[in-house]
């Protein structure tokens, strides 16, 4: 029974499109009290005082608590830090005390009865905040002049990868482009925002928490380190959850002071937060300036890339410290034979929302900027788009290719695939589908239409390791206690049809539970588009161990060899004599309680608890091909088609895939046409509802076409799968620039015309060939 690679539906929609969906919103405590956060008003500021005098008297409220009530020395860590840099000087306080840093900050948070009486107590809250001057601008942060956010400076990190020798590279080149690339700054929005309910045990001291969601092992035991009590105290209970997309589920302020309060007031504590808090609360993402080089010989084949990039990182650095700044430069030169590299990004500290990832993070960034230095570059050189990358990428008898650089612990070793052939293959499909036909229509009506093209490299299955549980009960039940998280990806879904594959059942009989603290204390969550990877080949492990030892107590139980029996439908019979058989359910209830068969720390009966470790990523790879007019009179840019080629090693459900990679371009188009975040000079955020914070619609998201491609197996792994979370997003696009203060935004781009002009593309050039387009965009229309 072949279940992996069908595509069945998935095991959540039954539950989620009946309303029956377990959403942390949706649960609720006896006698519960609920919180609000006083938040900053102010960008930058010293704290003269927070008084919650008025907020205590006011009625219903049970507390009212800044930072003198809290420990102290707390401060939010970073789950993910890199390089050695322990940036302890530029971590968050929980509640900040006596200097403000940005907008949202937390300041204070209120306890009381209901909802409502907690947001009115809060409002009763007086902060006196002298204002400070604000620093807006990461080029700014790194200078003499500007104001320090910290004794220790404005730069939180200065790192530099490279290999070879990229000064050689650009002395000898017969053309060197280069360009300048902004990325703008913007944010996950799931459908549903962050809550959290906090319900104390007073018997044990211990803590029932529902709503961390991600990597909740990892808050669980930050939580219990920071309240000084065993991690086994805390329970963490498995929720769906309405989206993630890498910005849900850290360890935040809330994530300590709900479960804190709850503890010190005997009583549950819930918090739920609105749209206009999550737009200033959660991690930013994306906001870099690439001043990006390459340098070619003339045959238009890469010598060298050099990138200068300044990362604004916002107020802090939390969460995941430097983990999008070490991704953007180790990825940077992406799928390319590329000799000789340097890649140097500066971490910068301003009054804006601190910063973390988001879908895709730092290949996003990079493949932006990299990709439309090819674009320059082909143009300037006269030759083809698509031919120039055809020149550059490698090709399958150059891989394994190990490049002298290592991101997020892992050394970058480029294992399998064939570039060129995927491009090829994507090139192939919108012909097909009538690309080509589709913007020549558009020219010959006087439009403004063009083909864009951009390949990539992603990365997926990040370990350290996973861990999972299979049992089968007495009933039969396949039950599968993965330490993965449920963020609406369908993980539910895939670990069924691989333990269903694995034990030769059907689906229907395999229960799934993700992230239960409980059932699966020593997982790692879903992050990093590693869950199917990394939580799938566990779940595969342990299934396979489990449909071992039932194939040998089967044979005692019919008295045959293991090699006479065959397994399927739920039952391990005799090959040739289908009545001699038995039952998983048969099993199970003969299977030994102690389970003599079982490793330590197993769980007894018919079960298995496997870890897959990881020392090496997989590194999935695709083509983004679009169909895009411009407006020429008020400048918008409207997609018309889009398609997705993507390589997956192995889909387990392909339907899946192609929903997260539509999911992705949809993201994406967002991300670079319509989501910005941008301050006045003051540091006041601009977008904090969706007025101001353009989300992209179905009228804003074109048909996407999707190619899915199993050619290049993982090796790296069992199932020979690699990740498909972040595919729809890797290539990214370039904005239209950045929003200043007064709602305008410049755009530094390449000279589109400059490949057909006569003195372009002169292969003998050693000097950079740059021309800048510069365009002011506002309400009237470009100028």
């Amino acid at each position: 029974m072949a279940v992996i690679g069908t595509a069945v539906p998935r095991k959540e929609d039954p539950r989620l499109l009946r309303g029956r969906g377990a959403f942390t919103d949706g649960f609720h405590a006896r006698g519960e009290l609920w919180a609000r956060i006083v938040r900053s008003p102010v960008a930058h500021g010293t704290v003269r005082t927070v008084d919650v005098t008025r907020a205590r008297q006011a009625r219903g409220v049970a507390a009212a608590v800044t930072a003198a009530e809290l420990p102290p020395g707390l401060a939010i860590p970073i789950r993910l830090a890199l390089r050695g840099l322990p940036l302890t000087d530029y971590l968050q306080p929980v509640l900040a005390a006596g200097v403000v840093r940005y907008v949202g900050e937390p300041l204070a948070v209120v306890v009381a009865g209901d909802a409502y009486a907690a947001e009115d107590a809060a409002e009763l809250v007086d902060l006196d905040i002298e204002p400070l001057p604000a620093v807006l601008d990461a080029a700014a942060a790194a200078g003499d002049g500007s104001p320090r956010l910290f004794p220790a400076g404005n730069v939180a990190a200065d790192v530099t990868l490279d290999y070879g020798d990229p000064e050689a590279a650009f002395a000898r080149a017969a053309h060197v482009a280069e360009t300048e690339i902004e990325i703008g700054r913007h944010t996950a929005v799931p459908l549903e925002p962050r809550a959290l309910l906090a319900e104390p045990d007073p018997r044990t001291g211990g803590l029932s928490i529902t709503g961390m969601t991600k990597v909740p092992v990892f808050n669980r035991d930050v939580l219990a380190a920071m309240l000084g009590i065993d991690e086994t105290l805390i329970h963490v209970r498995a929720i769906d959850a309405g989206g993630g997309f890498g910005v849900r589920g850290e360890f935040y302020p809330e994530d300590y002071l709900v479960p804190w309060l709850a503890r010190t007031l005997g009583r549950p504590v819930k918090w739920a937060e609105d749209r206009a808090e999550h737009l200033v609360a959660v991690n930013h993402s994306r906001q870099q300036v690439h001043r990006i080089r390459g340098a070619f010989d003339g045959n238009g084949r890469i010598l060298a890339l050099a990138d200068d990039i300044l990362h604004d990182n916002g107020a802090y650095c939390r969460t995941h410290g430097i983990t999008v700044p070490e991704l953007t430069v180790a990825m940077l030169p992406g799928p390319y034979r590329v000799p000789a590299f340097r890649g140097r990004i500066r971490v910068l500290l301003t009054n804006k929302t601190p910063c973390g990832t988001y879908r895709a993070p730092g290949r996003f960034e990079g493949t932006t900027a990299r990709e439309q230095l090819l674009d320059m570059a082909a143009d300037q050189l006269g030759i083809g788009r698509a031919e120039l990358r055809r020149r550059n990428l490698l090709r399958p008898d150059e891989l394994p290719c190990r490049r002298p650089l290592t991101t997020l612990g892992t050394d970058v070793v480029l294992d399998t695939g064939d570039y060129p052939a995927l491009l090829a293959a994507a090139e192939a499909e919108a012909a097909r589908l009538g690309y080509q036909a589709l913007v020549a229509q558009g020219r010959e009506a006087g439009r403004r239409r063009g083909l864009g093209l951009a390949v990539f490299l992603e990365k997926s299955g990040l370990g350290p390791q996973e861990t999972a549980d299979v049992m089968v009960s007495k009933t039969g039940t396949v039950h599968v206690h993965s330490g993965g998280t449920s963020l609406g990806q369908g993980i539910e879904t895939v670990l069924a049809q691989i333990a269903a594959d694995a034990l030769g059942i059907g689906m229907d009989m395999v229960r799934v539970v993700n992230g239960d603290t409980a059932l699966q204390p020593y997982g790692s969550g879903s992050w990093a588009s590693r869950t199917t990877v990394v939580a799938g080949n566990a779940v595969h492990a342990a299934a396979a161990a489990v449909a071992g030892r039932a194939r040998q107590l089967a044979a005692r139980m019919l008295e045959a060899a293991e090699d006479d029996l065959v397994a399927a439908d739920g039952m391990i019979a005799v090959r040739g004599d289908p009545r001699s058989a038995v039952s998983l359910a048969q099993i199970a209830r003969a299977a030994a309680p102690a389970g003599g068969h079982l490793r330590p720390g197993e769980p007894a009966g018919l079960a298995a608890r496997r870890r897959f470790d990881v020392t090496h990523m997989t590194y999935p790879y695709g083509v983004h091909i679009a169909v895009a007019e411009v407006d020429p009179g008020t400048g918008e840019v409207r997609v018309l088609r889009y398609l997705v080629a993507y390589e997956v090693g192995r889909a387990v459900n392909p339907v899946l895939v192609e929903g997260q990679l539509r999911g992705g371009v949809a993201q994406g188009i967002g991300g670079s046409l319509l989501e910005e975040f941008s301050y006045d000079e003051t540091g006041q955020p601009q977008a904090v509802t969706f007025m101001d914070y353009r989300m992209p619609t179905a009228a804003e998201v074109p048909p996407i076409d999707v190619l899915v491609t199993q050619q290049a197996r993982s090796p790296g792994n069992p199932l020979g799968v690699m990740g498909a979370g972040e595919g729809g997003r890797g290539p990214g696009q370039r904005r239209a620039g950045r929003a200043g203060p007064g709602g305008q935004r410049r755009a530094v781009a390449a000279d589109p015309g400059a490949g057909h002009r006569p003195d372009r593309g002169n292969t003998t050039s050693r000097e950079p060939e740059v021309t800048h387009a510069t365009c002011t965009v506002d309400a009237r229309g470009p100028r």
